[in-house]
């Protein structure tokens, strides 16, 4: 099944999450479709912006809670033992499309949550439709935003405000979002699209090498690396705790988490 799209129009490039029947939960098999999206960007000559936007009602709800509990189809039965290993497979997706010297522009509405949210921080601009809910919320899982999250938000809106989201798991609206630099522009659902091609033009009247070299001085600047390494330790020792299965098991069972602190 095609769960992620790609079209090409001029010098713009989509990627299209398509799993609507599923509010574009992201499964492995969506998370690979969409790494090959984003090498296929890279491989496509004279292309100027990517843009990335979800099918449906929705950006992404983010990571599909039942395929994170089903690791072991993949990554054998004591995955949980493996977590440096699995948290470096998904981290190096975003960390490809961060890299990309293309500009990356995500448009998001209705919701974008956990590792939706974390892929749209790995692009360069973020549009959001009025309303769209935003949020961290893996700590109420019993883990922490591991792939790229907890860093490029600390390096977006600073250690204040990212503390204030990911301690809380709460989720604020586009509106909010905007007011802490999380997102570039507020815009109406029906003009998401529209702007965003706005500042694919604008951005492809200044020469595309001094583009991509402007990105990578600006995303240099911060130690996006080190932070991720940090990130993967932490999940290794997280996801071994009573904690987390009670996050995923009261999650999927839509009921109060009992914490034990072990």
């Amino acid at each position: 099944m095609t769960l992620v799209l790609t079209q090409q129009h001029d010098t713009i490039f989509e990627i299209i999450l398509n799993r609507p029947e599923k509010r574009n939960a992201i499964n492995v098999e969506l998370f690979s479709q969409f790494d090959e999206a984003v090498q296929q960007a890279n491989r496509t000559p004279g292309l100027r912006a990517a843009l990335i936007r979800g099918e449906g009602k929705l950006f992404s709800a983010g990571i599909d809670v039942a395929a994170l509990l089903s690791m072991a189809d993949r990554y054998g039965p004591h995955w949980q033992t493996r977590m440096r290993a699995i948290t470096d497979d998904f981290q190096r997706v975003l960390t490809r499309l961060e890299r990309l010297e293309l500009p990356t522009i995500a448009l998001l509405h209705g919701y974008c949550l956990g590792l939706a949210l974390e892929l749209a921080l790995a692009c360069d601009i973020r549009l959001a439709a009025p309303g769209t809910k935003l949020g961290l919320p893996e700590t109420r899982l019993g883990i922490i935003p591991d792939v790229g999250g907890t860093t490029r938000l600390t390096r977006l809106v600073g250690p204040a405000r990212a503390k204030e989201l990911i301690f809380t798991g709460r989720q604020i609206e586009a509106e909010q979002a905007e007011q802490w630099g999380m997102v570039n522009y507020v815009v109406p659902e029906e003009s998401l699209l529209a702007k965003a091609e706005e500042l694919a033009a604008e951005i492809a009247l200044a020469a595309p090498l001094a583009v991509g070299m402007a990105k990578r001085v600006i995303d240099g600047l911060s130690d996006i690396d080190r932070g991720l390494v940090l990130e993967g330790w932490a999940q290794s020792q997280l996801f071994g705790t009573e904690d987390f299965l009670e996050g995923a098991q009261s999650f999927m069972m839509k009921r109060p988490a009992q914490w034990k602190g072990k």
